[in-house]
Formats: structure tokens, sequence, C-alpha cells
């Protein structure tokens, strides 16, 4: 059953932001949980300078004792396809209903909020695709405690915290020595840096592109171009909010972060400035792709239209002449009537008279430039 969940729930991921409404006069609070979510999965790391465990483990309650100890505890929830784990998982952390609310629903605005001593951030996490264009992404929901980070995401397949969790077990860098809000920065920072191999490969899509709309633009070249188009507008829609929350976290995080990671935070914002500025400058490129499009397809019509009026303005002259020749009069009756008719030579010069003509029209378009192509790009 979870499998036929898990499959149906990948196939409908295919949308990056899935439409969610709130029925109207439901309880603050009130938990709506997709029909195809995946099956809950709980993975525990605890560790300080000199301990490190992970494990998978059943039930939420079997977290309590590590919550309270000298060491940090990261509670990563994969799933959200049981409503009475995750109302137990609430329980567990003592979340605010509304905290829940919005770590369930799935169609939040990148934020952050502060209650009593946990601070939410809700966050947008993408990850390419391995073996096509496009990428995978979800909302990952993070909940800061003192000597605890809680985070749930949609599903357990696909996300950018494998070099966290390398780390952690290492013990590489000062992961190990510092507190959950390290931690929460860690994964932030992952987050950010998780569009970067996106952007990437929509860049190198990007240059095929600009030679494909350059030298053989077709109807399928306006479909990728309006795809990247697209699928731009939503990483935009992603990450500009999470500036702001990385923003908010370095002035209003209260106790939540302390001074040291707020520093690290500054170099957090800066990669989110920079994806912004890469998202801008590939939305800006297929702009002009889709306008050097329209204007090579212009193009196009017209080297089709000038073809068919050369052809045509050759005929005519020439239709004119066996239009003539058609007549058919009598000779006998008049020497004027066509006496052409009856020269031993008369078909073979009809035929070259309208090849000169033929030729001497083409001499003359050639002469006024009007047989070179319209659109004349050249590469170095």
């Amino acid at each position: 059953m979870i499998n036929k969940i898990r499959r149906s729930h990948h196939a409908n991921k295919e949308s990056f932001m899935r439409d969610f409404f709130h029925q109207p006069g439901n309880v603050p609070g009130t938990l709506v949980i997709d029909e195809n979510a995946y099956y809950p999965e709980i993975i525990l790391i605890d560790y300080n300078l000199n301990n490190y465990t992970k494990q998978e483990i059943s039930t939420p309650e079997e977290c309590i004792p590590f919550l309270d100890g000298n060491s940090v505890s990261w509670v990563d929830v994969r799933g959200l396809g049981n409503i009475d784990i995750l109302q137990r998982v609430g329980q567990v952390f003592d979340l605010h209903p509304l905290v829940l609310e919005d770590v369930v629903n799935m169609a939040e605005r990148p934020k952050t909020e502060e209650y009593e001593d946990q601070l939410l951030i809700i966050a947008r996490m993408v990850v390419p695709r391995e073996n096509a264009f496009g990428f995978y992404s979800e909302q990952v929901s993070l909940v800061l405690g003192k000597t605890y980070l809680l985070t749930v995401q949609e599903e357990p397949e696909h996300d950018c915290f494998d070099a966290v969790r390398s780390r952690i077990e290492k013990s590489k860098g000062i992961i190990r020595k510092s507190g959950a809000d390290y931690l929460t920065y860690a994964l932030l920072d992952a987050i950010i840096d998780g569009f970067f191999p996106v952007l990437e490969r929509y860049g190198e899509q990007i240059e095929d592109l600009e030679e494909e709309v350059i030298t053989k633009p077709t109807q399928k070249t306006l479909q990728k171009i309006y795809k990247i188009k697209r699928e731009l507008l939503q990483l935009r829609r992603a990450i500009w909010p999470q500036r702001d929350v990385i923003s908010s976290l370095m002035r209003d995080s209260g106790e939540n972060i302390s001074d040291e990671v707020r520093i690290y935070l500054r170099d957090c914002y800066d990669h989110a400035v920079q994806v912004i500025d890469m998202v801008e400058t590939y939305r800006e490129l297929t702009s002009g792709l889709m306008d050097v499009y329209l204007s090579a397809v212009s193009n196009k019509m017209n080297e089709i239209m000038k073809i068919l009026t050369v052809v045509s303005s050759i005929f005519i002259p020439l239709t004119f002449v066996a239009g003539i020749y058609g007549m058919n009069f009598n000779t006998e009756k008049s020497p004027y009537n066509m006496p052409e008719l009856n020269w031993y030579w008369g078909y073979p010069l009809c035929l070259a008279v309208m090849a000169a003509i033929a030729g001497g029209l083409l001499f003359f378009f050639w002469r006024r430039g009007w047989l070179e192509r319209s659109l004349t790009i050249k590469q170095d």
C-alpha cells in the first residue's frame, strides 16, 4: 500500500506548486493531508563533539530521551501520509497548532515565525532530476529549539542534505562543536546551494536553444522556450521569499540564533542573492530567445514568400508569351497573323526568348539584392 502511495505521489510532483485552499470555516490549526502523501519515515541523528548516533525510529515518542541531553538532536520526518504520527510529533515537540498546520500544509510561502522557545522556518528545496531536465521541488519545514532541530519533508527520496549528514558523521568542520542553530544554518545553506546545479542545467539548455533558434527554429523550439521560461518563473517564486527569510533570521531571530551563526547567515544570504541574479539573467535570456524565435519565424516566412514571388514574377512574362502564341492566327488570311508559326526555327526561338526573359529577370533580381537571405548571422 505504501509503495502504491509513493508512486502516485511521485506522479503528482510534476507540478511545482500544487494548489491548496482551506475550506471556508475550518478551525485554525486544522490539518489537511494529501491522499497521495508518502508514509512518514523518522530519522534521528543525535551528536555532540565526541558521540554520534543515527537511527530510524518507528514512533515519535522514541526521540524524547534525546531532546533534553547535552547533545544536538536532529529529527527528520520524511513524509506526511499519516495524520496520527504528525499529531504525535506535534505533542512530542510541543508544537503550537498553527505551527503544525504550517508544517503539514504544503503550499506555504517561505517564511519564519517565532513561538516562545521555538523558531519556525518554512523553505522550498529544489533538486535536479537524475536523467532528465527539470527539478523536484518540495517544502521543507524547520522547527528550531534550544537543543534540537525538527525538519519535515514531503517525501524521503530527494533532498540536498547528504553533504550535511556526511559532515556530522565524519565530524568535518565545526558542526559537531556547534549547537542546533548552526545545524539550521547548514541546512538552509544546503537548500540555497541546491539551486545552483538546477540553474547550471538551465544555462546549458539556453545555450543549446540559442543555436537551435538561429539555425532551425520549429514549433518544438517554441515549446522548449516556454517550458524553460515557466520553470524559471517557478524558481523565482521559490528563491525570492527565501532571501527575505534569511534576512529576517539575521535581524529578528532573537535568542534562537546566536551572533556567531548570524555571521554565517550573511554568506547564505549572499548565495541567495547570486541565485536570484542567475534566475533573472536566465529569464531575460529566455525572453530574448522568444523574440529571436518570432523574428526567425517571420524571416523564414519572408524567405518563402520571396521565393514564391520570384517564381511568380518569372513565369508571368512566360505565361504572357505562351498566351500570345496560343492564339493560333491564320497566316493564310494575312501575313500579320502571327507569321512565326510557319518559321522553321519558330519553336526553339520562342523557347530561347522565354529563357532570355527568365534569365534577365533573375539577373535583375540579383542586382537589386532580392535573392540574398534576409537573415544572415556570422559566428566566429
